[in-house]
């Protein structure tokens, strides 16, 4: 097992590598201010516009995958074993990437603020080959906004360049790109800094394990997608930085039969085809659940490790009966993932204690699932109710009930008087519902705050569960039914 005082990643078709990275330094600070590549762009610095995006190569079971990520929430330190590609390298010579020259024949561009991470984003999609659809390139396109130009034109370059099988430099020398990208896999830990500053980015469970340990006061980073607002909005020093996403086994996605199991560090889009096989419910609040580009950055295990209350995967999770696996040093042990959060904050793990591994069971022939998202904006936006909600059917009586929901208190929380109100519940008797959708006032309290009042959150938590009960009592309109049928 070895050790390595570098960050290498591949570059214009050369390998880079930097052996004095501070640990809070993003990728939009390197090519801007480092490399002086200023196509680039920074906009919100948050990871909202997409003005910043740029593409990252990665080798995904042996396959090159370009994935489109926020350079200004993304740490230099995360480019390890990947290829990076901006906006200045699409160009050959005087000759426009396909990409671009459609934004130019369709006028996709006004000021231009927007443009360059419009065409990174479109470049990713381009790699796919393919005809996508317009429905599917607006989901892909929504990290990316725009205040003047408008959506048609671009959405009309996008069905331009995007119509068939990639014929770029990048789709001729993908042989090439994967064989570099597999050199640099030298499976060595990385450790940048001094003990008491530092980047690091293990490559072995038991080195994380054992590091995280070591430094209990160290920044746990998965995505980034959390973490990287603390240094751009909050102005945190995060000293020390140890990266989850070099161990392979935490990407592991397993698809059982009565289970789902995730790797802490499995991104969004690692998890999605897996989750989305429970329910069409789950695959479309995570087609919601930020942009593209955090998708492709943001994990699972880093959304119930941040605590949120508002966070979009825990509630679902929860209704699901969801198992969590954390691990502090060697030591690893489980619970059941609505006993994590304990109050605002606070979670039940010790300091330098990883979650490490999900298990979500399936659902059984007798079980139904319904999950519900309600934001001020459709695409990308924070829940300001987020509800996942099961029920075990005895015929058309249910037996049992799990429901979660986030944002209507301080952690994610299922509501223990209303499952225990639903038991006997006949789905033929809409009346016997009243007592359990008047007992959500009892389980829950809401706040006020920017995204909702208290009062129109118990309203809405009221309402979805009684258009949970609708549909699964048979109510739901065509277009949902079709739907679930679609995704099966």
């Amino acid at each position: 097992m070895t050790t390595r005082a570098s960050i290498r990643f591949l570059r214009r078709g050369r390998i880079v590598e930097l052996s004095h990275v501070p640990p809070m330094r993003s990728v939009l600070d390197w090519l801007r201010l480092d490399e002086r590549a200023r196509g680039t762009k920074e906009g919100c610095n948050e990871g909202d516009c997409g003005a910043c995006t740029v593409a990252l190569g990665t080798l995904k079971n042996g396959k090159l995958v370009y994935e489109p990520v926020n350079a200004c929430i993304l740490l230099v330190g995360q480019l390890d074993g990947k290829e990076l590609i901006t906006v200045d390298d699409l160009a050959d010579g005087e000759t426009l990437h396909p990409v671009q020259q459609a934004l130019v024949d369709t006028h996709g561009s006004q000021c231009g603020f927007c443009t360059p991470g419009f065409v990174m984003s479109l470049f990713t999609l381009y790699q796919q080959g393919g005809a996508p659809t317009r429905d599917e390139i607006a989901t892909h396109i929504a990290g990316n906004l725009c205040r003047c130009t408008g959506y048609r034109p671009i959405i009309e370059a996008a069905q331009l360049s995007c119509s068939g099988k990639a014929a770029d430099r990048w789709a001729k020398g993908a042989k090439e790109a994967t064989r570099q990208l597999a050199a640099l896999d030298d499976g060595a830990d990385v450790f940048v800094g001094t003990p008491e500053s530092f980047i690091a980015r293990p490559a072995q469970a038991a080195t994380l394990a054992r590091l995280a340990a070591e430094n209990p006061d160290a920044t746990i980073v998965s995505g980034a997608t959390d973490v990287g607002l603390w240094i751009t909005k909050q102005m945190r020093q995060l000293p020390k930085i140890i990266l989850t996403g070099g161990v392979k086994e935490l990407h592991a996605v397993e698809s059982g039969k009565d289970r789902v199991t995730l790797g802490a560090a499995a991104t969004y889009a690692e998890a999605t085809p897996a989750l989305a096989s429970i329910d069409a419910d789950v695959a479309e609040v995570m087609r919601r659940l930020g942009s593209t580009q955090v998708r492709a950055s943001g994990t699972v295990g880093g959304n119930i490790a941040n605590g949120s209350p508002i966070g979009d995967m825990p509630p679902m999770l929860i209704a699901l009966g969801a198992t969590l696996t954390l691990r502090h040093g060697a030591v690893e042990r489980s619970l059941p993932l609505e006993n994590f959060s304990i109050a605002y904050g606070r979670q039940d793990r010790k300091p330098g204690e990883l979650v490490w591994r999900i298990d979500v069971p399936k659902l059984r022939r007798n079980e139904a699932f319904r999950a519900y998202k309600i934001s001020k904006r459709f695409d990308q936006d924070i829940s300001a109710v987020m509800a996942g909600f099961k029920f075990t059917l005895d015929g058309r009586t249910i037996s049992s009930a799990r429901i979660a929901f986030g944002g209507m208190a301080a952690t994610p929380k299922r509501g223990a008087a209303t499952e225990a109100a639903l038991q006997g519940v006949s789905l033929d008797q809409p009346a016997s519902w009243a007592t359990a959708i008047d007992s959500l006032a009892k389980d829950f309290q809401p706040i006020s705050d920017m995204r909702a009042s208290a009062a129109y959150r118990i309203d809405v938590a009221q309402g979805l569960l009684k258009k949970a009960l609708m549909e699964v009592a048979g109510a739901a309109n065509t277009r949902v039914l079709a739907h679930r049928k679609a995704v099966a």
